[in-house]
């Protein structure tokens, strides 16, 4: 089945257009939309590997698998690429309902694609979209008015600093870009690729709040080179990754009084002294009207509850993972509340919200890549013990949340 060729006519339903995934705010390998609720990636032996023999106490911790499916590279009648998931090798389960492809939606892809360099993405005015684009369900979710989605990079001031822009997180379209740049370059278009199916794990957010948290105090692989090694060492000297044991690798927050998200990238998260880690942390929280204090005692039960789980997984090394916290935006109305100019957060400016129902919070790990342990197909080195470099990470990330909680 693998060895099937994508136009083969036996596959019998049209081939499921992938969609760049909005809510990716980091890492370096593109995330694509397969449908409401499962996203997919490109497949990596190793990381299929941890997710097939992934140890039950964690489940709760990572994204769902949910299989397999085949991919390839299509160039549309303008001769823009776009990438294809074909139905005849999904898993059950997995798929849009009418498994038809929006037409509407070339002109995402084409916007991908057209733009030009790192820093000139994509920028547009709904005046500019077709109305079929508008009017498509897609269409309707990327350009809420309420969110006010544009794709407009992160550009930096002169003094190195990230603007607040209203705008979406860009860095999914950055990934996607890039991604089939590569792609297109390498690859015909009867090249079978295999994607790892995953749970979308923010689709039951209706404004997902996401904090990327690099984790542990080593980032390279074990099969790394030389030069990669090396690179990634002086990441993790220049960053919270060694004092630590983990940085910001992208966030974005919705701005409630504003109707948008604010955005960082693993740019700004490289930058970050300790204090300036401790102060993301706090604007993760804040939605531009109060400081979200209700979500601090849930999401330190999961990451207390997840650090007892990594403890007790020996041999385990997640060299270069990240661990997502996702809340959802919308706040409870009876958490409403004014600024209160009294507190002092240099940045945002937050007045302190008490709910008694604690909101609904999430904690899950991803990117197993360069994850190793014994008794994995593609492990070359077997260590002993838990990964203290990633427990380190975890208290550190603890012991902060804890005292952003007490007001310290």
């Amino acid at each position: 089945m693998v060895g099937q060729s994508p136009l083969d006519p036996r596959a019998g339903r049209t081939p499921v257009l992938l969609e760049p995934f909005v809510h990716q705010v980091g890492g370096h390998v593109s995330v694509m939309k397969y449908d409401e609720h499962t996203v997919c990636k490109p497949l990596v032996s190793q990381e299929l590997s941890f997710y097939q023999s992934l140890p039950l106490a964690m489940r709760q911790f990572t994204p769902q698998y949910k299989g397999i499916v085949s991919v390839h590279l299509k160039r549309d009648n303008l001769g823009n690429p776009q990438l294809l998931a074909s139905p005849s090798m999904q898993p059950e389960g997995c798929g849009r309902r009418d498994g038809a492809i929006d037409p509407s939606l070339a002109i995402w892809h084409k916007c991908a694609w057209a733009a030009g360099g790192d820093s000139a993405l994509v920028t547009w005015s709904h005046s500019q979209l077709s109305k079929s684009f508008q009017d498509s369900r897609p269409g309707k979710l990327l350009l809420r008015p309420e969110l006010q989605y544009r794709t407009d990079p992160l550009l930096e001031d002169r003094n190195g600093n990230q603007a607040e822009r209203n705008s979406s997180n860009p860095w999914g379209l950055r990934c996607h870009r890039q991604h089939l740049s590569r792609l297109s370059a390498k690859h015909s278009e009867n090249k079978l690729h295999q994607f790892l199916l995953l749970e979308n794990v923010v689709s039951k957010y209706k404004y997902p709040c996401i904090l990327d948290l690099k984790m542990g105090t080593r980032q390279h692989g074990d099969d790394a080179s030389e030069e990669k090694k090396a690179r990634h060492i002086k990441k993790c000297e220049q960053s919270t990754s060694a004092s630590l044991g983990v940085r910001v690798c992208g966030m974005q927050v919705y701005q409630a009084d504003k109707g948008h998200f604010l955005c960082r990238d693993k740019y700004y998260g490289r930058k970050l002294s300790a204090e300036g880690f401790r102060q993301t942390l706090q604007q993760f929280l804040c939605n531009g009207n109060q400081l979200r204090t209700e979500l601090l005692e849930p999401i330190v039960l999961r990451l207390k509850a997840l650090l007892a789980v990594i403890r007790r997984q020996s041999s385990y090394r997640f060299y270069s993972s990240s661990l997502l916290i996702i809340y959802d935006g919308q706040e409870p109305k009876e958490n409403a509340a004014p600024l209160d100019n009294h507190l002092h957060f240099q940045k945002p400016n937050c007045a302190t919200s008490h709910g008694t129902n604690p909101s609904r919070v999430d904690v899950r790990m991803i990117d197993f890549a360069h994850t190793t342990f014994k008794g994995s197909k593609c492990n070359h080195t077997t260590y002993d013990g838990p990964d203290h470099g990633y427990i380190f990470g975890l208290e550190n990330l603890i012991k902060i949340l804890q005292n952003i909680s007490e007001g310290k």
